[in-house]
């Protein structure tokens, strides 16, 4: 029972209080009376035994509880018990009618007295089972209180605490019973505490329970913060009423930290990943400097800067520097020099600049792309000189709370300095993030070094490319000439475009074009291998289609290993190493001015594009052939004539094909380019082509070479037959004094004279059929005697016995050139004279002639 206050009475008696001890033990009360029956029957009773009150009243307790076996010692603890004697003790009992097992109860036997002195007893009942249940319950709850390793409070409705486990008073000091009455803001901080109480009062209100809420704090005595995890629950008694809220507290610092620490792990991790994505897209210094930036700002640091080696930068051929070699990088006074080549931020009011990062390390603030030198006592040079990390604090009154110095070190070689800077309030750097800011700039470091060595390659090919090309403005007898070469940018490296424009006997030239698969020094070299080839080759005066496939076998032999055999089947190599193949494409022309007649052989290159006068440009149908290095394949020849100031144009696919335009576009493009007048000069055709057509911003290299048809004049050229008898001799120096005559070239008229005698009178001795004699006159003069004869004439040294074979001597003595070649029809010996106001007019000695004798 309990009282309850403020009732008219003073007190109020309450049958069965909330919350009661009895909710839980069952107890019932009987009495028995003077002749040993039950006189009286409890409520308690009835639900302890499951016994009407009218089937227990009146009835012998032994004989209606017991068992069987056990009613005789019954009846003799009665009769003790009516005499007077008290007993306690355990009895088995059954429940009349009803099939449940018996029961053992507890039983105290209290000896009474009736109104008329009378012996009676009364009898209270406790059901065993249920009270050792209690105590059952009672020792588990204080062994899980007590030795719990997880903090426990009992807040009460006040919100105060009602009781605190020993674990928790470990932690926060004392002991248990000594928390009591202390409230959370106690033990926290008052951000924390008020949300924690708010926490509190809503599970009171609601019932809802609170798992996992996190409160950061500190024990008493300690600046070590820490982590916990509280749960919270209401607490309700046996009636259902709140009684109030417990709380589970777990230490969760370490699994913060290792949270922490994994999220940290992740962040580099990703960032990692970023940065071999990002940096190091291009081949270009400070766009991989920027890059590097790009990766580290906001997600690694507020401020940073990349200072790259001036000398890297400017192409010194010796790398920048080594590590703990001073005279390498030029301390002395200080660092080497050093340009501000990047710098980003992410705090909205930082500089423009980094300025005076802390420790010393720059003298003043340093503009972006400017040139500067650390003194040599500060971090930035000692991290230079050491190749190793320098953890800098910022000053105070700066936004930078520390920075990070970290060389940037490619190969064992210190190409430069970048410095991780965080402002204040962010997570200072620790071990991890210096692992991390090293391995960012070592791969930073690693393309840009690779970017150096590349420029130095692609420099180096496009020097060896342009000078393999025609120096100068390429002249041709018949021909206006105009050519351009545009290299591919410093991100697509050279590659194998060329073009040449060469003179063969009788004012004739090769026009020539072509494309080595590839790029890189290999494909330059490549280049020059092939264009070296096609200038000997054309020295002999072949075919275009015999050109070709002399420059196949070439091509192929270019890939072969030494000692590797080639045939006319495609190469093959045994051993552990494959040949490297070598594929060009390539347009070979020879253009006689005479005839204005081309003949041209392909390799698979793009066909070349003629425009007539007043005319559109057409694609010439010359079948196109397979790429030299191939093999196996011959090639065609096709002759054109071409009209007088027709424009014959030659180009290479980087000049029509883009990766964003196919190459029908491109070619139409190119064609249209081509036939828009109002250019009459050649150059600036090639530059209107140039300027119209998207190009691909140097994609790809790109070659064009045009020439504007300008056929010999009639009057430039002297043609007769000559009948195979002896008198023609004197008729091919009547006829050939009488052209230079006409040509005002009497200076002229001797030694034609001699040396066409000479080529009549070979012709008439070592040669078949008709004579043909041609004179050409154009930059220089040209000579011709032609015959059907295939035997080719070859000079000797003639003995001081023999009575001829100078005369082939005499021609190479007293001519600027000579030689010959073959014809569909026989040979051709020919010699070249310069004209008399050129440059090469100096005559024959009397001892060189009579050397000859």
């Amino acid at each position: 029972m309990s009282e309850i206050p403020g009732t008219a009475s003073g007190v109020v008696w309450q049958s069965n209080p909330p919350g009661s001890i009895y909710d839980y033990i069952r107890v019932a009360s009987f009495s028995i009376g003077p002749d040993g029956l039950v006189d009286q029957w409890s409520r308690r009773a009835v639900e302890l035994f499951g016994v009407p009150v009218d089937e227990a009243m009146g009835k012998d307790p032994v004989e209606a509880f017991l068992p069987r076996e056990l009613r005789e010692r019954g009846h003799r603890r009665i009769a003790e018990i009516l005499d007077g004697k008290e007993w306690t003790g355990l009895v088995p009992f059954r429940i009349p009618g009803q099939g449940r097992p018996h029961g053992i109860a507890e039983m105290y036997v209290m000896p009474s007295e009736t109104r008329t002195g009378d012996r009676a007893a009364l009898c209270i009942v406790v059901d065993v089972r249920a009270l050792r249940q209690i105590e059952t319950d009672l020792a588990a709850s204080q062994a899980i209180f007590g030795q719990s390793p997880f903090g426990f409070l009992l807040f009460g409705t006040d919100l105060t605490v009602q009781r605190a486990n020993q674990r928790f008073a470990t932690v926060f000091g004392g002991s248990a019973d000594d928390h009591r009455g202390r409230t959370v803001h106690d033990y926290l901080a008052r951000p924390e505490a008020d949300r924690l109480t708010a926490a509190l009062k809503r599970v009171l209100e609601t019932g809802e329970s609170v798992t996992e809420l996190q409160i950061i704090g500190a024990p008493p005595g300690s600046t070590d913060r820490r982590h916990w995890s509280i749960n919270l629950y209401r607490v309700h008694s046996g009636s259902g009423r709140p009684i109030g809220v417990a709380g589970l507290g777990i230490d969760v610092t370490r699994r913060h930290n290792a949270a922490r620490e994994a999220a940290s792990a992740r962040r580099n991790l990703a960032l990692l990943n970023e940065a071999g994505a990002r940096i190091g897209n291009s081949l270009d210094l400070e766009a991989t400097a920027r890059e590097l930036l790009d990766v580290a700002v906001p997600g690694f640091c507020d401020l940073a800067s990349v200072d790259l080696y001036q000398g890297l930068l400017t192409g010194d051929e010796a790398p920048p520097g080594r590590w703990g070699s001073p005279q390498d990088v030029g301390y002395g006074a200080g660092s080497a020099e050093l340009r501000r080549v990047a710098f980003a931020s992410a705090v909205s009011d930082a500089p423009v600049e980094l300025r005076s990062v802390p420790g010393g390390c720059e003298d003043g603030s340093v503009e972006l792309g400017s040139v500067h030198r650390y003194p040599f006592n500060s971090p930035c040079a000692s991290a230079l000189r050491t190749g190793r990390v320098r953890t800098v604090p910022g000053p105070e009154g700066s936004l930078v709370q520390s920075t990070l110095t970290v060389p940037m070190v490619a190969h064992d070689t210190v190409v430069g300095l970048v410095q991780f800077s965080r402002a204040k309030g962010s997570e200072p750097f620790g071990e991890r993030d210096r692992a991390l800011a090293v391995e960012l700039a070592a791969r930073a470091a690693v393309c840009i070094d690779n970017a150096r060595l590349y420029r130095r390659e692609h420099e180096r090919a496009l020097i060896l490319q342009r000078s393999l090309l025609p120096p100068g403005d390429p002249e041709a007898a018949g021909l206006d000439i105009a050519c351009r070469y545009l290299p591919g940018n410093a991100a697509t490296e050279v590659g194998g475009d060329w073009f040449d424009v060469i003179e063969l006997p009788g004012h004739r030239t090769a026009l020539v074009i072509g494309d080595v698969m590839g790029r890189g020094l290999r494909a330059a070299v490549a280049m020059g291998e092939l264009r070296t080839a096609v200038r000997t080759l054309a020295q002999l005066d072949l075919e275009p289609a015999e050109v070709l496939s002399h420059l196949d076998e070439i091509a192929r032999g270019l890939g072969a290993p030494a000692g590797a055999q080639t045939s006319g089947r495609a190469h093959k190599t045994r051993g552990p190493e494959l040949a490297e193949v070598y594929l060009a494409t390539c347009v070979y022309a020879v253009y006689d001015p005479v005839t204005r007649r081309c003949t041209f052989a392909n390799a698979g290159h793009l066909p070349p594009v003629l425009v007539e006068p007043g005319e559109r440009a057409m694609l010439l149908d010359v079948p196109p052939g397979m790429p030299l290095g191939v093999g196996g394949e011959p090639f065609e020849e096709v002759e054109v004539e071409l009209p007088e100031g027709a424009l014959l144009a030659l180009y290479t696919d980087g000049l029509v094909e883009s990766r964003d335009h196919p190459l029908d576009e491109g070619m139409n493009a190119f064609r249209r380019a081509l036939t828009e007048p109002g250019r009459p000069a050649l150059e600036d055709v090639c530059d209107h082509v140039l300027n119209t057509l998207d190009t691909g911003h140097g994609q790809d290299d790109i070659a064009l070479l045009m020439a504007r048809i300008q056929g010999l004049p009639a009057e430039a050229v002297g043609d007769w037959s000559l009948p195979r008898e002896p008198r023609s001799v004197g008729k091919a120096r009547e006829l050939a004094r009488g052209q230079l005559t006409a040509w005002d070239l009497e200076p002229l008229v001797d030694t034609v004279e001699l040396l066409v005698s000479e080529l009549v009178t070979n012709a008439l001795r070592y040669g078949e059929g008709d004579i043909r004699l041609r004179l050409l006159r154009d930059r220089t003069l040209v000579c011709e005697v032609w015959d059907s004869g295939l035997v080719q004439p070859r000079r000797r040294r003639a003995r001081d016995t023999d009575e001829g074979g100078r005369g082939l001597q005499l021609v190479g003595l007293l001519s600027a050139a000579w030689g010959s070649r073959r014809t569909h029809r026989g040979k051709t010996v020919w010699f070249e004279l310069p004209l008399p106001d050129g440059d090469n007019n100096a005559e024959p000695t009397v001892e060189q002639l009579l050397s000859m004798f």
